[in-house]
């Protein structure tokens, strides 16, 4: 297998520092790597496999020679770059919407559809976290039946807003315990012991940009037709880190919790933790820092004729984002790709 020269963009980021984490954690093979960030943050230190690295501004020139590009530095960023790292002959795995729904641009999670990375026109995109970790729980489901209705209800941690978010939510927290006022800055509503029913902007369908992002990118990656219905509610919750989602799935033929359970228990990427009389269900603790998407609460839904409820949990930073760039890098890398 060949080896790569590779560039984290918008390494010292929340996402950015997890991405180096896990490149290191999979064993990524590669020639030489390079950090790159904004103006602000170049000149900052990155300790990586025994080695200090000086964390480089993001130019046009950075990405000479560099064979794959891990981003994380926001839409705005990777659109700004991407002509830059194509021409070079790079390939961008991006972490931003930038590309999501670009018709000629791969929308991967990896082992799920490795196929339409080779599609490929040297820009791949990275799912919303909230469809990250639900793709691997649906797609081994829907390759034994045909789906046929799906309802999503997400609870996602401040994280998923970044690093002044999780900031947010500690001041907040103390202050509502001290009895003090609360400026909230990067949510339109107190995050301290509250449930906002919010995640970006509102669209003229009454839906959220981030319900519809799980929407779109579902039929997207599953190859689901259009007139599939699919419906999601997305609320941030005051947890730090590690979304969860309810999940309701009609399916045109009768399928059993028990034959679910089965299938996801072999199934990659997930564990199953599934013993509710034993109060064994998985929750964001179960989550936090670990790659596996948690499912339990598997059981048959009293509205749908061949319905099942489920409930799953996952680290929104890695399997949401850091974890499953560097395991589409991996691929790519393992298909010769690049």
């Amino acid at each position: 297998m060949r080896k790569a020269n590779i560039a984290i963009l918008g390494a010292t980021g929340v996402v950015g520092r997890e991405i180096t984490k896990i490149v290191d954690e999979l064993g990524i093979e590669f020639n030489e790597i390079k950090f790159l960030s904004s103006a602000k943050s170049a000149g900052k230190k990155i300790d990586f496999q025994g080695k200090t690295y000086i964390v480089e501004e993001a130019k046009p020139e950075s990405f000479d020679n560099v064979n794959i590009v891990l981003a994380s530095a926001g839409a705005a960023t990777s659109k700004l770059f991407a002509p830059e790292i194509v021409k070079r002959g790079g390939v961008l795995i991006d972490n931003s919407s930038a590309f999501r729904m670009e018709d000629d641009v791969p929308l991967v999670i990896a082992y799920v559809n490795d196929e339409d990375l080779k599609k490929h026109k040297g820009i791949i995109a990275n799912p919303n976290c909230s469809t990250s970790q639900l793709m691997l729980v649906l797609k081994p489901l829907i390759d034994k039946v045909k789906m046929k209705r799906l309802i999503v209800s997400t609870y996602q941690a401040v994280s998923g807003a970044g690093l002044a978010a999780i900031n947010e939510l500690t001041e907040n927290t103390k202050a509502r315990l001290a009895g003090e006022t609360f400026d909230n800055k990067c949510f339109k509503k107190p995050i301290a012991f509250n449930v906002i029913p919010q995640i970006d902007v509102f669209l003229d369908n009454g839906y959220t940009k981030e319900e519809m992002k799980v929407v779109n990118e579902t039929r997207k990656i599953l190859h689901l037709p259009e007139d599939l219905p699919i419906s999601c509610t997305a609320a941030r919750v005051p947890v730090y880190n590690g979304h969860s989602e309810a999940v309701d799935i009609e399916f045109e033929e009768e399928i059993t919790p028990e034959e679910v359970r089965e299938i996801l228990k072999n199934s990659f990427g997930i564990k199953v933790i599934d013993s509710p009389q034993n109060y064994e269900y998985p929750t964001t603790y179960d989550a936090s820092g670990v790659n596996p998407v948690f499912v339990g609460r598997i059981r048959k839904n009293l509205a749908f004729n061949n319905g099942i409820s489920l409930w799953c949990v996952a680290d929104n930073l890695r399997i949401g984002a850091a974890l499953n760039t560097v395991r589409i890098c991996q691929k790519v890398l393992e298909m010769d790709l690049f």
